[in-house]
């Protein structure tokens, strides 16, 4: 059984099918393309097989990977973040998207660390990365925020953009 997070303002739960039609919504945002790329999620039955493709899968090996931020207040779905296996990546990629109507609200930086500390305290990940493209200044930020580093320009398999690769890495006095 996958396991949910919260904080003051936010849930984190494990992405599920019965998040389809949020993840249409996400994945189409023009950021999204943008920074993230198109994903050819477009209908209801695009995104169930997206989720049944690639959530689930990691979801079942791992024990943890997507999770759609839910705010507590209201319950609105705003965003996704989690902790992806990804090829040619290092470390665990710790990765989030948030609708763009609420960004700038410091809710991307909450559910965003409390990931890095479920991930670290529960589930003993020692190394984390992350990747991002040059002019997703946001991005650059808010994982410079929660402690990773930059460390090179890398292209990953399948890729043809020149990505920034930031790290965290536990020393041995945390």
């Amino acid at each position: 059984m996958l396991e949910s997070f919260e904080t003051d303002r936010l849930i984190l739960s494990p992405t599920s099918e019965a998040d389809a039609d949020f993840l249409i919504e996400l994945m189409n945002m023009p950021k999204w393309i943008q920074y993230i790329g198109d994903r050819n999620v477009h209908t209801l039955e695009d995104a169930l097989a997206y989720i049944r493709a690639k959530v689930t899968p990691q979801q079942e090996r791992l024990g943890y990977g997507s999770f759609t931020v839910i705010r507590k207040e209201d319950q609105a779905k705003i965003g996704s973040c989690g902790l992806y296996d990804r090829e040619g990546i290092e470390g665990l990629d710790i990765g989030f998207a948030f609708l763009t109507q609420f960004e700038k609200m410091g809710y991307a930086f909450e559910g965003v660390a409390k990931l890095k500390q479920v991930a670290v305290e529960q589930l003993g990940i020692r190394k984390l990365s992350a990747i991002t493209l040059e002019e997703n200044t946001a991005s650059r930020k808010l994982l410079e925020r929660i402690g990773l580093t930059f460390i090179k320009t890398v292209r990953i398999p399948n890729d043809t953009e020149e990505l920034m690769l930031y790290e965290w890495e536990m020393t041995a006095s945390e």
